[in-house]
C-alpha cells in the first residue's frame, strides 16, 4: 500500500512539474503541457465573471458573443472553418472568470489560437447578433438552468450569502435591458493584459507562446476589474415552485482565502459511496430516506467560500428528515479526529489529485476556478485548491495542495469548523414552501 502511495505521489509530482512554468507572452500569462494527447486544447481565461459586471447579465452576454463576427471572420465563417478543421469551440462563465476554449487536432493550432485571439481583440459586438443570437441564447440558458431546482437554490444561496459581487447571478434574467454598447464597454474594461491567462493541453508551450505573440500582437493593457472584497452575510429565502423535486440548501460561508479544513469537512460529509450500490459511512448517509438525495457543495472563490448541502426528495417530509440528519452531522463534525479525520483527509486528497485526470479538470486546477461548460458540474464536490493561480502568477503545485490537506489536524479542523458554523446560515427552500421546513425546524 505504501509503495502504491509513493508511486502515486511521484506521478502527481511529474504532472505538477509539467505545468510548473508560467510565463508572460504578448501580455498574458501562459501555461501549457504536452503529454502526448491525440488532440490539443487551448483555453483563454479572462477575469470577467459575473462578480465584476457593470450591469446585470452583461457577463453572460459577453460569454455568448464568443465566436461571433470579428474583423477577420463572420460568425458563419468561424463556424464553417472550425467544422472543416474538425474542431470544437465553446465558452463558459463562472462568478469570477470567463473561459473560451478550442479543442482541435494536432497541427491545427494556428487557426484556433487565432480564433480565440480574435475574440479578445476584434469582436464587432453588432446589434443584430445581440438580438438574433446572443440574447435568445442567454434566455434559453437561463430558462434551462432555472428549470433545475438545485441550480435555483445555488443561485439564491449566493445572493443571500454574498449579496453583491459573488452574489451576482451568472445568468442574465428577463427585465434587465442590455445593449451591444453595454457588452462592448464591459469587454473593453476586462480584455487586456493582466486580466487574461491561457492554458494549453496537448500543445508545446513554446509553440503556444509564439502563436499568441503573432495573433495578439500588442495586446492592450487593462486595469483589474473592480469588485468590493467579499463579505459573508447569510439569510433565508423560499421560492414556490411546482412539478419539481422538493429542494433545500443548507450552507455556511466565510470570507477570506479558501481553507484546506473546509475541503476536508466537505469530504467528511459527502455521502457518495466509494463502492457502487453500497451505502456510504458518511454521518449523513444513514439518515437519508429512500428516494431522497443529499449532495455536498463546496465552492471556493478567490476571497471567499461557500460550503453546504443540497437535499432533494419527492416529498417534503423526506426532505425534512434528510435535512435534520444533515444538520446533525454538520454540527457534530467539529469533534472529528483519529481515523475518521484521516479518512476525510484521504478523500479530499483523492478529489484534488483526480481533478487532473481530465482536460476540464486540468483547466479547473491550473487556471483560476473556471466553471465547466455544464453549470451543474460546478455544484458537485470539488477540492479547495488551484494548483496554479495563473492570473496571479503563482505556481503552487498539486503536491503543495496535497501537503496543505495533510497538515490538517484535529485542532485546526475543529477551530475552522467551529468558526464556520458560528456564522449565520444560508438556507433556501425551493418547491412546496407551505410544507418545506424552515431553517429553525431543522435545528439551525
Amino acid at each position: 500500500m505504501l509503495a502504491a502511495r509513493a508511486s502515486a505521489a511521484r506521478a502527481a509530482s511529474r504532472i505538477a512539474r509539467n505545468f510548473a512554468t508560467v510565463v508572460d507572452s504578448a501580455g498574458v500569462k501562459v501555461a501549457a503541457a504536452d503529454n502526448g494527447e491525440a488532440t490539443s486544447a487551448v483555453t483563454v481565461i479572462v477575469k470577467a465573471g459575473s462578480r465584476y459586471e457593470t450591469k446585470p447579465g452583461v457577463a453572460h452576454a459577453l460569454k455568448n458573443y464568443a465566436f461571433k463576427s470579428t474583423d477577420k471572420r463572420s460568425t458563419l465563417g468561424t463556424i464553417r472553418e472550425a467544422e472543416l478543421y474538425g474542431g470544437v469551440l465553446s465558452s463558459s462563465l463562472s462568478r469570477e472568470h470567463l473561459a473560451v476554449t478550442a479543442e482541435f487536432l494536432r497541427g491545427d493550432e494556428a487557426f484556433f489560437v487565432d480564433v480565440l485571439s480574435s475574440f479578445l481583440t476584434s469582436t464587432k459586438f453588432t446589434r443584430y447578433e445581440l438580438s438574433e443570437w446572443v440574447a435568445p441564447t442567454c434566455e434559453a440558458e437561463t430558462t434551462a438552468a432555472f428549470s433545475n431546482p438545485a441550480t435555483r437554490a445555488i443561485e439564491l444561496a449566493h445572493a443571500l450569502a454574498f449579496r453583491r459581487g459573488l452574489g451576482n447571478s451568472i445568468f442574465a434574467t428577463p427585465g434587465h435591458h442590455l445593449t451591444a454598447e453595454d457588452v462592448k464597454a464591459y469587454a473593453q474594461t476586462v480584455f487586456g493584459s493582466g486580466n487574461v491567462a491561457v492554458v494549453g493541453t496537448g500543445i508545446d508551450q513554446t509553440a503556444l507562446e509564439k502563436l499568441l505573440e503573432q495573433s495578439l500582437g500588442k495586446f492592450s493593457s487593462a486595469a483589474a476589474p473592480s469588485s468590493t472584497p467579499s463579505k459573508y452575510f447569510g439569510g433565508e429565502s423560499r421560492l414556490d415552485v411546482h412539478h419539481a423535486p422538493q429542494t433545500i440548501f443548507i450552507g455556511f460561508g466565510a470570507a477570506g482565502a479558501p481553507s484546506a479544513e473546509h475541503a476536508v469537512l466537505a469530504a467528511h460529509l459527502d455521502p457518495t459511496p466509494s463502492v457502487k450500490w453500497s451505502k456510504s459511512t458518511s454521518p449523513i448517509a444513514a439518515g437519508i430516506p429512500e428516494g431522497s438525495s443529499v449532495q455536498v457543495v463546496h465552492l471556493p472563490y478567490s476571497d471567499a467560500s461557500l460550503l453546504g448541502i443540497i437535499v432533494q426528495g419527492q416529498t417534503t417530509s423526506d426532505v425534512k428528515e434528510a435535512g435534520k440528519a444533515a444538520v446533525t452531522a454538520l454540527k457534530a463534525a467539529g469533534s472529528l479526529k483519529g481515523e475518521e479525520l484521516q479518512k476525510a483527509i484521504a478523500k479530499a486528497k483523492f478529489a484534488a489529485a483526480s481533478s487532473l485526470d481530465g482536460r476540464d479538470g486540468i483547466v479547473h486546477t491550473l487556471g483560476p476556478k473556471v466553471s465547466l461548460p455544464n453549470y451543474l458540474a460546478a455544484i458537485s464536490p470539488r477540492p479547495d485548491s488551484c494548483a496554479l493561480q495563473i492570473l496571479s502568477g503563482s505556481s503552487a503545485s498539486l503536491s503543495e495542495t496535497v501537503s496543505s490537506l495533510e497538515k490538517v489536524d484535529a485542532t485546526a479542523f475543529e477551530k475552522a469548523t467551529s468558526s464556520l458554523l458560528k456564522a449565520k446560515p444560508t438556507f433556501v427552500a425551493v418547491g412546496d414552501i407551505s410544507s418545506l421546513p424552515y431553517a429553525d425546524e431543522l435545528g439551525l
